[in-house]
């Protein structure tokens, strides 16, 4: 009997899918029948160009986009398959799962692999390495990936076996590192939060504008001139920057809250609570591993002191009574120690570590930042403005809009790719310092000092003992003020507003 050559369309060579999920696959890609997408937001957020990049020809088959929910990932990918579409990509070449969408992913062992079995039989119509080797390479699309158990061996065996190109999303950095060590050397990570001050400009006044600080441009922070030239550059687009300030102020930096500047931010905030925080306590962080559930009131509790702590290192000390206090119950630090790094996982705070020299014990609690002072304001309805001309007429609030600017900013430096931020606690008879940037061997000091008043002596003293120690090896200082046209004599020290730094990404 001989053998019967199957035709490459026939099932029994690639993978069967339950018929409710196939349609609603099919039903998510209306480019395989020539129909267009869903209308999609003109303006493309900083990632845009760089994920482009990373799935047409990065160095790694594999990219994963992190993120909070809601700050646009899932538009991302759908403007990338408009864009691939655009250059001429054929639309069976795309594949778009969303799997926080599909519940009828039950049952399916293997979704990964299934779906993707399946696409090369019905779709693709020949195997994912015949169709590389014509030039004619996939683009599977992955969407809050997260939310599938195992997903991370079901990429590796795709990537390792296929010829394909993947891009991953997912509003859990705890789910999606614990995939990334089977993915070693098959993946590259980009994070993005919230809305930069510059893309808030571009978003409410439809203009398209490039930063003054280039994408890979580190090397640029040790130079003193970078930041001269940053201060000119604030100067010279004060306008612009000042209305982008103003609404970031207002609204912080969620996208909801500047695509439609109309709806009251009452509105804005219930959205916030319900579809970032509850959502990310709720869904994201309820489950543990063996299907263990978190204790939700903890998590709430737990983000509550974050957002009234923002910007400080309340630890231990803080944590522990409040907590025990507010529940009525014996929780110890370890288990609320736990559930900061679960909530920071979820990417809605970064836990600015303190900085580790000479082999020293970190002796400090982490820093708090929020990845959006709005959510703060939803949380604990309070609105804290950070606005000069705002909180000149809310004086009383300066002390807390200072934590909130220092909050911002940290979160700010920990979201630039490959930049390792810290904070220099009080250590001796050396004062603290806000944050330290370290790129290769050099330090940088960053210092806030948000109020109208600067004393150029008393306020720069943190500054100055760390660039006096020649072991930090820290080639300037850099002050951030509430106000522009802020003096400091000390040639070594650049002072720069708030609203100025947050506008040159």
């Amino acid at each position: 009997m001989t053998n019967r050559r199957l035709p490459l369309d026939d099932n029994r060579l690639f993978g069967k899918l339950p018929v409710e999920l196939a349609e609603n696959i099919r039903s998510l890609n209306p480019w395989w029948r020539g129909l267009p997408g869903q209308e999609l937001p003109a303006f493309k957020r900083w990632p845009f160009g760089r994920l482009k990049r990373l799935l047409m020809q990065g160095m790694t088959p594999a990219t994963v986009l992190r993120g909070p929910r809601r700050v646009g990932k899932t538009i991302l990918l759908r403007q990338l398959i408009e864009s691939l579409l655009a250059d001429g990509v054929a639309p069976q070449r795309l594949l778009y799962v969303p799997f926080d969408e599909l519940p009828t992913l039950r049952g399916l062992r293997e979704p990964v692999l299934g779906i993707a079995r399946w696409y090369e039989g019905e779709i693709l119509k020949s195997t994912f390495n015949q169709a590389a080797r014509k030039k004619n390479t996939a683009y599977l699309l992955f969407d809050e990936v997260q939310n599938l158990d195992a997903w991370a061996p079901q990429v590796k065996n795709l990537v390792d076996n296929h010829s394909v190109r993947v891009l991953v999303t997912g509003s859990s950095s705890l789910r999606i590192e614990a995939g990334r060590d089977s993915l070693a050397g098959r993946i590259t990570t980009l994070d993005v939060g919230s809305l930069f001050l510059r893309e808030i400009a571009d978003l409410r006044q439809d203009e398209v504008s490039s930063p003054f600080w280039p994408e890979n441009g580190l090397e640029h922070l040790g130079k003193q001139d970078f930041w001269i030239e940053a201060v000119r550059h604030g100067r010279a687009t004060r306008d612009r920057r000042d209305a982008a300030f103003l609404a970031f102020s207002q609204r912080g930096a969620y996208p909801m809250a500047h695509d439609r500047p109309d709806v009251p931010w009452e509105e804005v905030a219930d959205l916030l609570n319900e579809t970032v925080i509850k959502r990310a306590i709720q869904h994201d962080l309820r489950m543990g591993p063996r299907g263990q559930k978190r204790d939700e009131k903890l998590l709430e509790e737990v983000f509550r002191l974050c957002c009234r702590y923002a910007g400080q290192t309340p630890g231990q000390a803080v944590f522990v009574p409040e907590i025990q206090q507010a529940l009525a119950g014996n929780i110890g630090w370890n288990r609320i120690l736990n559930y900061l790094r679960f909530i920071d996982g979820t990417l809605l705070i970064r836990l600015v570590q303190p900085l580790e020299l000479r082999l020293k014990r970190k002796k400090s609690p982490p820093k708090v930042c929020l990845c959006d002072h709005a959510l703060r304001a939803a949380w604990l309805q309070e609105v804290v403005p950070l606005a000069p001309e705002s909180l000149a007429a809310n004086p009383h609030l300066t002390d807390l809009a200072g934590h909130i600017a220092e909050s911002v900013l940290g979160y700010f430096f920990a979201s630039i790719p490959h930049l390792d931020v810290a904070h220099f606690p009080l250590r001796g008879n050396e004062p603290e310092v806000d944050f330290v940037l370290t790129i290769g061997t050099r330090r940088i000091p960053v210092e806030v000092k948000y109020r109208r008043r600067i004393d150029p002596h008393d306020d720069t003293r943190g500054l100055r003992a760390f660039l006096e120690k020649t072991v930090y090896n820290a080639p300037l200082g850099v002050l951030v003020t509430l106000d522009d046209d802020v003096k400091v004599p000390d040639p070594r020290i650049v002072p720069i507003s708030l609203s100025t730094l947050l506008w040159l990404k």
